[in-house]
């Protein structure tokens, strides 16, 4: 944390006229100042996707008349990597990504925007926290997950976080029971894809399907969630599996 204000620098990927990022903007702005720089339309479900066949662009925006930052033509992570190498004069202290509509836990983990918005942060080298509340709804009630993100907000400014490390911050609608640490569900879709047909004789799909639990325990995130709690996961993005490469070490090929 530098000497001076601390920047925070804002994200999402529900894009950046949603009521969650104003939200997170509120609450962050209690820390420091404040730059949004998020895609400028929806984006959800996006992972760590960037743009590598089209330029980028970014235009200028005003919030409330209160807060200031850029829309970006790409993803959550473009806009995370476009702010750190062009849009801000002075790097971020905290980078906060949120507040999503939708839950992020278990395997949401791996298909999220926002989280992947965080996860780019802490690529760069910035503490890094993910927020989403569980509800869908844009008209939900975010006051817990303001408070929620207000605490672990103030936790990486006072204590920081290991490098490679990134929060990821879920938060039931309504107001907040409380926060527990919790790990990653094993958790997987069970989908399907509707077939159709258009007014062209064309095919054409839909995807549906049903988030499937493939564990057990009090402290999942999703079972944590279930009982009305808030959920915070320390996650990485070294996908390394330690224990295999432990057990082959010795293994010739």
């Amino acid at each position: 944390m530098s000497d001076n204000k601390p920047v925070i620098l804002i994200c999402n990927d529900d894009g950046i006229f949603s009521p969650g990022i104003r939200a997170l903007a509120e609450v962050a702005d209690e820390f420091g100042e404040v730059h949004i720089i998020a895609p400028d339309r929806q984006q959800s479900a996006v992972g760590h996707a960037v743009t590598v066949s089209t330029p980028l662009r970014s235009r200028s925006f005003q919030i409330d008349g209160r807060f200031s930052g850029q829309a970006v033509t790409g993803t959550p992570a473009d806009s995370i990597k476009l702010a750190h190498d062009q849009l801000m004069k002075r790097k971020p202290d905290l980078v906060v990504s949120g507040i999503n509509h939708g839950s992020n836990a278990g395997v949401n983990i791996l298909y999220s925007g926002t989280v992947s918005a965080a996860t780019e942060g802490t690529i760069l080298g910035y503490p890094s926290i993910a927020v989403s509340c569980t509800d869908f709804d844009e008209d939900a009630d975010l006051s817990g997950s303001k408070e929620a993100a207000r605490k672990v907000i103030r936790y990486v400014l006072n204590q920081g976080l290991p490098k490679g490390v990134t929060l990821n911050l879920n938060v039931p609608a309504g107001e907040l029971k409380g926060i527990k640490w919790a790990r990653q569900a094993d958790s997987r879709y069970v989908e399907e894809f509707e077939g159709r047909v258009d007014p062209n004789n064309r095919s054409y799909y839909w995807l549906t399907g049903r988030l499937e639990l493939l564990d057990e325990g009090d402290d999942l995130d999703i079972n944590v969630l279930k009982k009305g709690y808030a959920s915070l996961t320390p996650i990485q993005y070294d996908m390394t599996a330690y224990s295999l490469l432990k057990d082959v070490e010795d293994v010739e090929l």
